[in-house]
């Protein structure tokens, strides 16, 4: 059984990149590509931790998987202000509130399943319910992308039931 982490944040100020697309028309590799080439010209990021944010259209109801559902895929780090945003860059204001906090370690391709466990199990069970609010995972330190040794945080939207 995996226990998140229970925890509450204030808003956050994001620059980054975004495109929509579906989970049937992936383009996470194409936004992140573009996006890695011109992180540079970010010149005050807060960390070096990486956003890949999830924002739906409408709610995300994890009992209603539609594969061909569009949302909105942000690649972006978090800045104290958006004073300096550079051209081809857009901004985000990711919203506080409270959030389960997933560690997962593995192989990116096997990620699905740990949402499913998210979803499917521990979501049910818990005192919480999906807050309508952007999802996104935290690619810090530990992130090696396409490597069984990555780590990654999961945030998770929650509200009380």
């Amino acid at each position: 059984m995996i226990v998140p982490e229970i925890k509450t944040i204030p808003s956050k100020k994001l620059i980054g990149k975004c495109l929509s697309m579906s989970f049937s028309q992936n383009r996470t590799a194409e936004l992140w590509k573009s996006f890695m080439m011109e992180r540079k010209h970010i010149l005050n990021s807060m960390s070096t931790d990486l956003f890949s944010l999830q924002e739906y259209q409408k709610p995300y109801q994890a009992d209603i998987f539609d594969p061909e559902m569009v949302f909105t895929k942000w690649a972006a780090t978090e800045v104290p202000n958006f004073d300096n945003i550079p051209e081809g860059m857009a901004t985000y204001e990711l919203k506080g509130g409270l959030y389960a906090v997933f560690l997962y370690k593995g192989h990116p391709a096997e990620g699905a399943s740990m949402f499913q466990y998210i979803f499917t199990s521990w979501l049910p069970a818990s005192g919480y319910e999906l807050d309508d609010r952007a999802h996104f995972e935290v690619l810090g330190d530990k992130y090696k992308n396409n490597d069984p040794d990555s780590e990654e945080e999961i945030w998770v939207p929650v509200k009380t039931k």
